[in-house]
């Protein structure tokens, strides 16, 4: 399995590759300037977007995993360029997700407890795809620097290492971990 850093690494030479990071660097650098965007739909569906997108939904473990129309992956390996990205452009223009597949899988290290995971469609994981290609950089751009939870290239190592600074910097010694739910 790929450390953060080779992901991170991956990430971006695949978006050189299909041409999008210069696209991700100038969407980053706007919504840092405060510019309101318009129209983002026109870059949600640039073929280079669609075949970094492709390139993502692939390499996923679950591309193998069908939705509720049975597709996976294959099926939209049997289409040529053109056909995938004409296909998605169309499916932009009036976008409704289908229904989601809910299936029970473990919780954590506890194969008792279950919790419920929603696998869509591989189209909509696509365009979902598609659509996380373009708002990530403008939401990065926004998000405070310390802000950990659910964000590329973050995890709770980080959170963690910044709190320590932060105590260190700060001549602090004790950390009081507690709950409320005792208490209700």
């Amino acid at each position: 399995m790929a450390t953060g850093k080779a992901k991170k690494k991956d990430k971006l030479r695949h978006a050189e590759y299909y041409d999008f990071q210069a696209i991700q660097d100038k969407l980053y650098a706007d919504s840092n300037k405060g510019k309101v965007f318009k129209h983002l739909v026109e870059i949600i569906a640039l073929p280079e977007n669609i075949r970094l997108a492709y390139r993502n939904i692939k390499k996923n473990h679950g591309s193998t995993t069908p939705g509720t129309d049975g597709k996976t992956i294959t099926e939209l390996s049997a289409l040529s360029d053109e056909q995938l990205i004409c296909a998605i452009q169309r499916k932009l223009n009036w976008y409704v997700p289908q229904s989601v597949r809910r299936v029970e899988i473990p919780k954590g290290n506890d194969s008792m407890k279950k919790r419920p995971l929603g696998i869509p469609t591989i189209m909509d994981r696509l365009i979902q795809q598609c659509v996380l290609q373009v708002m990530e950089p403008i939401c990065e751009a926004k998000f405070h620097d310390h802000s950990y939870g659910f964000r590329p290239n973050r995890n709770q190592q980080h959170a963690i290492a910044q709190v320590h600074k932060n105590m260190q910097r700060s001549n602090l010694h004790y950390v009081v971990d507690c709950s409320g739910q005792a208490f209700l």
